[in-house]
């Protein structure tokens, strides 16, 4: 179930020849979940056939796992008086935790 984008995204991908760029705010949607691999995620820009994009993502465990490490290693690049971002990345964090303990 897609849900919309709470903040902003912005999608680069660079080929020797082309390069692509888009940004997904609040009239954006997004789709997250496990499955067996990793996780999917997809973000849709709904919309006429000019605007309207989208971005499909797949992460198995190990690399997400990776990337949750280096996150982790450069939390200082958050100001410390940015408790509000702070706090939602903690949050959802823990939410995450949670639901792994629980399954």
């Amino acid at each position: 179930m897609t849900k919309p984008v709470p903040d902003k995204a912005e999608i680069a991908l660079e080929y020797p020849d082309k390069f692509y760029v888009g940004t997904f705010e609040h009239s954006s949607r997004f789709e997250a979940h496990l499955d067996g691999n990793g996780v999917a995620l997809v973000l849709e820009r709904p919309g006429t056939e000019d605007v309207r994009k989208s971005v499909h993502l797949h992460i198995n465990f190990g690399l997400l796992a990776g990337i949750l490490r280096e996150l982790a290693g450069s939390v200082a690049a958050i100001p410390k008086d940015d408790i509000a971002h702070r706090e939602l990345l903690a949050s959802a964090l823990r939410e995450l935790q949670e639901a792994l303990k629980t399954c």
